[in-house]
């Protein structure tokens, strides 16, 4: 389905949060997506027509709630070319990052002292590492951003040596919308023998990620990032090394065997899920990653990419405003400025005013604003399939009026 304003309005009634809030111009995308009805569906009919717990339950429902659950991981990894097995679900994105920073060491080969980052990374795939690093003696090395707000390949090539044990980047910054070479990144990683793992959370619902094709280690996302429900997320990981390393909750679901001084692991990916899971946002998963199929990735790619085009367009008619995006052509739909001498939640709370929902802040990623120079944060515009060039040009005529009103 190719996506133009038009469409775009059509899409938006499928939406049921702008029924129930008049109004609402939602720009907040990047901190999380709104929800279709057939997401909604999917959670509510699990729960009042299909609930039990799955594992070991030997009746209808039970068997039918086990039957949706492994369907649902079936549909996620195809969704990025993976084996189910090497599906993890997880909360979200930030707990995949944190099992993989509690398990990971013991694959590290001796030698390898230096964990690589980017200037760009949110938090979440940040600390992390760098509490790994201050626990196992490790170097942190950082890839700079150049002056356009894309990544310094150049300076890439530099910190990445035969030292490091670990590379991880984010694919689309959740700051700049700047999308990052992941193939070629990638590629420098394994040819010095690091571990790649690929932050995914703000690419996964417009970009096509085949984890066969890119060779990455790990991919991690979040379901609400992309339509789906809160509360659960997405590890992938090469079944080999999966293999390799260790647990990292324990409990029911994830056992093959225990005695009071012993216990074996499940198979993958029982061993990664201890508990009761969320099985309803699984299915519910599921059911976005069906409708963002049905749509097409790269129809939202597109049409996100005509929103930034234009949004840049509009914004760059106000003299005092400072926009930090390397442009419609390099960038997926995220869009951060600041108004001249006005801090960014003021802006934010009266936008609010106008409807108008935007992010306000440091976006998880203070080291970044401190090297932009900008402590109080930014104002962020990120979009999604329902978005439109009306509502661009509300928010463009909002803060002209906000600098007439403070500036």
């Amino acid at each position: 389905m190719k996506i133009n304003n038009k469409t775009a309005k059509k899409l938006k009634k499928n939406f049921p949060i702008f029924k129930n809030n008049k109004g609402l111009i939602y720009l907040d995308n990047a901190a999380t997506s709104q929800r279709p009805k057939q997401v909604i569906k999917a959670v509510i009919d699990f729960y009042e027509k299909d609930n039990a717990n799955i594992e070991r339950g030997f009746y209808t429902l039970a068997e039918k709630a086990m039957k949706e659950y492994n369907n649902a991981r079936e549909v996620v990894a195809g969704f990025i070319n993976a084996f189910p097995e090497e599906v993890i679900f997880t909360r979200n994105t930030t707990e995949s990052l944190n099992l993989l920073s509690y398990t990971i060491s013991s694959i590290i080969p001796k030698g390898k002292d230096e964990i690589v980052l980017t200037e760009m990374e949110h938090h979440s795939n940040l600390v992390p590492w760098q509490q790994f690093a201050k626990k196992n003696k490790m170097k942190l090395k950082i890839i700079k951003i150049k002056e356009d707000f894309t990544l310094d390949m150049e300076d890439a090539k530099q910190k990445i040596t035969n030292k490091a044990a670990i590379l991880s980047f984010t694919h689309v910054s959740n700051v700049l919308g700047t999308i990052n070479p992941i193939e070629e990144l990638v590629r420098l990683g394994k040819s010095h023998g690091a571990i790649t793992i690929i932050d995914a959370a703000q690419s996964v619902s417009n970009i096509k990620i085949d984890v066969k094709k890119l060779g990455c280690d790990f991919l991690v996302f979040s379901s609400h990032k992309m339509l789906g429900p809160t509360g659960i997320g997405v590890l992938y990981g090469k079944r080999e090394i999966l293999e390799k390393i260790p647990p990292f909750n324990f409990g029911g679901g994830m056992i093959k065997k225990v005695e009071w001084g012993s216990a074996e692991w499940a198979e993958l990916p029982e061993k990664f899920e201890a508990g009761t899971q969320n099985i309803a946002e699984a299915i519910g998963l599921r059911e976005a990653i069906k409708y963002l199929e049905e749509i097409g990735l790269k129809n939202i790619a597109d049409w996100e990419r005509e929103l930034t085009k234009y949004a840049l367009k509009k914004l760059g008619e106000i003299p005092e405003i400072k926009i930090y995006n390397p442009g419609s052509d390099k960038s997926a739909g995220i869009i951060s400025f600041n108004l001249e001498k006005i801090h960014p939640h003021d802006v934010s709370s009266l936008l609010n005013e106008k409807r108008i929902a935007v992010r306000a802040g440091h976006g998880c990623a203070m080291p970044l604003m401190k090297k932009l120079g900008i402590p109080q944060g930014v104002s962020r515009i990120s979009f999604s399939i329902f978005n439109t060039f009306e509502e661009i040009d509300k928010l463009t005529d909002a803060l002209k009026k906000i600098m007439v009103k403070l500036g």
